[in-house]
C-alpha cells in the first residue's frame, strides 16, 4: 500500500465548524481555542473567515482573532476571504495564507452563493491574483465533490476541472470537500485519481464530513491514494446544515487516533489536542461528537 508515513493535518474547527455554532462564542474562547491548537502541534490552523457578518454572525470579530492569537514559528492561520473586500480586511490583519471557495454542483453554488460555477471562478481570479501579488499563499476548497444535497451523485470529472481552473490561479494545494458526507471510501479513491489528472496527489487534500459514518474510512482511502493532507475539527466542531442532527466535519481526535495507531506521523500531539477538545466542548452548551473524547471521559475508561 502506498500509505504516506507521515501527514499534514488542517484543523478547521475555529473556522468551519465555529460558524456552524448557533450561539456566539466570544472573541476569548476562539483566540484560546486556535493557541491551543498551535501547541499542540498542528501546522495549520483555519483561523477564521472574513466573511458579511449579516451573514455569518460568528465570524464578524475575524480582525480582533487576528490580532490576539499568539502566531506560533513555523505554524500557518488560513482565512476564509470569499471577495475582494475579504481579502482587503484579510490584508490588513496580516493573514499569512487565504483560502478561497467554489462548489462542483452548479445548483449548490446558485443556492449558497447565487452565482454559477463559472461566474463564481471569476470572481475567485482577483482574489487569488491579489494574494499571490502580496506574497499570500492560496489555498483552494471544492465542496460538495462527492455528492449534492440538491443533485445528488457529481461526476469527478466536474470536480476535475473546477480543481484544474483553482491550480491555474495559483492555488498551491485544494481541498476536496465531502460537504454532505455521502461519499464512499470506492468513490473518494476514483475521485482522487480522477482530480489527479489536473492536481497532483501532493497538491490534493481531503475534506471530509461524517454524516454517513464514513469519515475515517474515507481518509484511509485517501490514505492507500497517496493523499498526504486531511481537514478536520477538534472535537467534531461544526455541524452539517443538509442533514439535521447528523454529524458535520471529522474530529481531528478521531482522526488523530486513527494515524497514531497506524504509525503515521502527525505532529500533532493527542493529549494536547485532547486538552484542546475539552476546552471547547466545556464552552458551549452541547455535546460534540469526538468519539475519542467521549472514550477517554467516560467513567468506564478511567
Amino acid at each position: 500500500m502506498n500509505i504516506p508515513k507521515r501527514v499534514r493535518l488542517v484543523d478547521v474547527g475555529p473556522r468551519d465548524g465555529l460558524q456552524n455554532e448557533q450561539t456566539i462564542v466570544s472573541t476569548d474562547v476562539k483566540v484560546a481555542l486556535i493557541d491551543l491548537l498551535s501547541d499542540a502541534g498542528f501546522p495549520a490552523v483555519e483561523a477564521t473567515a472574513f466573511v458579511s457578518p449579516k451573514w455569518v454572525p460568528q465570524m464578524a470579530d475575524a480582525s480582533d482573532v487576528m490580532a490576539r492569537i499568539r502566531r506560533k514559528p513555523g505554524v500557518r492561520y488560513p482565512v476564509l476571504t470569499p471577495n475582494m473586500k475579504g481579502f482587503e480586511a484579510a490584508l490588513a490583519a496580516k493573514a499569512d495564507e487565504i483560502a478561497v471557495f467554489v462548489a462542483a454542483s452548479e445548483t449548490f453554488s446558485r443556492k449558497n452563493i447565487n452565482c454559477s460555477i463559472a461566474e463564481s471562478l471569476e470572481r475567485t481570479q482577483p482574489v487569488a491574483a491579489a494574494a499571490r501579488a502580496h506574497g499570500m499563499r492560496v489555498r483552494g476548497y471544492i465542496s460538495c465533490v462527492l455528492g449534492c444535497p440538491y443533485e445528488g451523485e457529481i461526476a469527478p470529472e466536474r470536480v476535475r476541472d473546477v480543481a484544474a481552473a483553482l491550480k491555474g490561479m495559483g492555488c498551491y494545494e485544494i481541498s476536496l470537500g465531502d460537504t454532505i458526507g455521502t461519499g464512499t471510501p470506492g468513490k473518494t479513491q476514483k475521485l482522487i485519481a480522477t482530480v489527479r489528472e489536473a492536481v497532483p496527489l501532493a497538491e490534493q487534500a481531503g475534506h471530509f464530513h461524517d454524516t454517513y459514518g464514513q469519515a475515517l474510512a474515507n481518509v484511509y482511502a485517501a490514505l492507500e491514494m497517496g493523499v498526504a493532507t486531511f481537514d478536520s475539527s477538534v472535537a467534531g466542531l461544526g455541524g452539517c446544515p443538509y442533514a439535521p442532527r447528523a454529524a458535520g466535519n471529522l474530529a481531528t481526535d478521531d482522526l488523530v487516533y486513527m494515524l497514531n495507531g497506524m504509525g503515521v506521523e502527525t505532529g500533532v500531539s493527542l493529549p494536547a489536542l485532547s486538552d484542546a477538545s475539552a476546552f471547547i466542548a466545556s464552552r458551549l452548551d452541547h455535546p460534540l461528537p469526538s468519539r475519542y473524547a467521549q472514550a477517554v471521559r467516560s467513567p468506564a475508561s478511567r
